[in-house]
């Protein structure tokens, strides 16, 4: 059964939240009894996958390392990130020297915004693990408040590290793409058109958008999934 993480205040409800395959496959079933339309392209999707890391810092770097780089120079540079034992911590990252992104292999702009998002954490501003228990618009406001965190990568990380049901990264070009070839859309749709698009799948638009990643990776034969 899908689990649910409360936050402090109980008027605001619950949060469904993905921990297992289970979880995606019964998000599914009930995408699919809320869109029958979905039906056909969960067929040719085959089944969906979980991909979750744990929440925290290393999560959230993870993302933001993985952005725009090939999956091959992303390994590379978060093998030279990530201690040989334990997790990549902000305590830790702080704690680095000024020029250790060079050596990372680190564009100037995402070193920038891993050292805010590690100060934040680190001082007790930012609290990642908190953000599971938040309603989705809250727990994204909280992140794209900090300078350098998008809609985009705060999307993803409450989808595979947060682990919320009910996130979709409409700016997502693949889901764009994926989105159009399901539905024989003459174009990709922007994204504040597939975004109220996406309502229609809402409280399981996370798991929408793992079906639509993974029938585009059938169509296109590869992995398009935004985070291993």
């Amino acid at each position: 059964m899908l689990s649910s993480a409360t936050d402090s205040i109980g008027s605001r409800g619950s949060v469904l939240i993905i921990r297992s395959d289970d979880d995606v496959r019964e998000g599914l079933g009930n995408l699919l009894r809320l869109d029958p339309r979905l039906a056909a392209i969960a067929a040719e999707a085959g089944p969906l996958p979980l991909r979750l890391r744990e929440p925290g810092f290393e999560g959230l770097a993870h993302v933001i390392v993985s952005q725009m780089v090939s999956r091959a120079s992303a390994e590379a540079i978060w093998r030279r990130m990530r201690p040989v034992e334990g997790v990549l911590t902000a305590d830790n990252y702080v704690l680095l020297h000024p020029d250790a992104w060079r050596e990372f292999g680190l564009s100037r702009a995402k070193a920038e915004t891993l050292s805010r998002i590690a100060d934040a954490v680190a001082s007790g501003r930012l609290d990642l693990l908190a953000l599971s228990a938040l309603p989705p618009n809250e727990a994204l406001a909280e992140l794209t408040a900090l300078k350098g965190i998008g809609p985009w990568t705060a999307e993803v990380y409450l989808m595979f590290c947060g682990g919320h049901a009910d996130v979709f990264p409409s700016g997502d070009v693949a889901l764009q793409s994926a989105v159009a070839a399901a539905f024989g859309l003459g174009a990709r749709p922007p994204a504040r058109e597939l975004a109220s698009l996406a309502r229609a799948w809402s409280p399981w638009r996370s798991v929408a958008a793992r079906l639509f990643w993974a029938y585009y990776a059938v169509k296109l034969g590869r992995g398009i999934l935004p985070i291993d």
